[in-house]
């Protein structure tokens, strides 16, 4: 390739249509007309010798060297960004902002509220609106502002956001400090003989892959509860013989009514990162905000470490 070709336009052309995988939108975000994006893809064919995006029923889909070139391209213009752009200028004690993050109601209990709090003390400027995460609605809503940053599984996101990895969550089983069958080793058949609550996030189910996993060894779960919601879960398990399995930073604070155990067949734990739309990727504020939600969950994360390694689970 010849570098005395290379014009950093192009490459900030480049960055915005694999991110939106559309002229159009590109062209809007860039400010720019449609013909004129069209005719930078034209020049960034023949920089790379490749279509780099191919027409498809919605948009354009991005070929295996497009795909290759985004991180890289993203990481080389953020240095660049970063070095004519001084991000020092958020003064959290004195900045008035807000953000809007969407995320389920587990993760504003293991996420958002030790977030708030921080925030109260660093930046009392600073408001969070909660939103439920809807995911049919969310590319739409962090286009269009309505939503700052999404808390979730990455597999599920949209295509063409931001996003940094926050933590693998993993389940446990709880139920009351003094529960006369919950001891820390359990085997399957004592397991599924408790008296058990499940989530349904849709409602209303009675089974999940754990029941199928018990089926595969003879098994059936006495399942007397189907919950809507992890929120609800604790409380009714710290005031009855009822066990649950709920992702682990739920329970890190209830080692004063809970007994946390291993569950003793395996359950697929989960990722959790934070997603935001290029929109807001250089906001000094919003940059500010995912930097202590980072550093809260690393923080927190080396708290779960010690307490493994002291054998609770109840600490974490």
């Amino acid at each position: 390739m010849d570098t005395k070709r290379i014009d950093l336009n192009l490459l900030v052309t480049l960055e915005a249509l694999l991110a939106e995988q559309n002229v159009t939108r590109a062209a809007r975000r860039l400010h720019l007309s449609q013909p004129a994006v069209s005719a930078q893809l034209v020049r960034l064919r023949d920089l790379f010798g490749d279509p780099l995006l191919i027409p498809a029923q919605r948009g354009m889909t991005p070929t295996a060297k497009a795909d290759e070139l985004l991180v890289p391209l993203r990481n080389a213009l953020d240095q660049l960004r970063a070095t004519v752009i001084q991000h020092g200028h958020f003064d959290p004690a004195r900045a008035q902002l807000t953000m809007a993050i969407a995320c389920t109601d587990y993760l504003q209990a293991a996420l958002v509220q030790p977030l708030v709090l921080q925030l109260r003390q660093q930046a009392p400027g600073v408001r969070i609106a909660l939103r439920i995460l809807d995911m049919p609605q969310l590319a739409a809503q962090m286009a269009h502002g309505e939503v700052d940053l999404a808390l979730m599984t990455p597999g599920d996101a949209p295509t063409g956001l931001r996003s940094r990895h926050l933590f693998d969550e993993r389940y446990v089983l709880i139920g009351r400090r003094d529960h006369p069958k919950l001891r820390r080793k359990l085997t399957a058949s004592q397991f599924a003989q408790l008296e058990h609550v499940i989530v349904s996030l849709r409602g209303g189910g009675f089974a999940t892959p754990v029941d199928d996993a018990l089926a595969a060894l003879g098994l059936r779960r006495n399942v007397v509860l189907s919950a809507a919601s992890f929120l609800f879960v604790p409380d009714i398990a710290a005031r009855s013989d009822l066990v649950a399995l709920v992702p682990q930073r739920l329970v890190r604070d209830h080692a004063d009514t809970l007994r946390v155990v291993e569950c003793p067949i395996p359950v697929p734990g989960f990722e959790v990162s934070m997603l935001w739309h290029e929109r807001s990727h250089g906001h000094a504020g919003h940059r500010w905000v995912r930097e202590v939600l980072r550093a809260l969950v690393a923080g927190r994360g080396e708290t779960a470490k010690r307490a493994g390694r002291s054998g609770s689970l109840r600490a974490v």
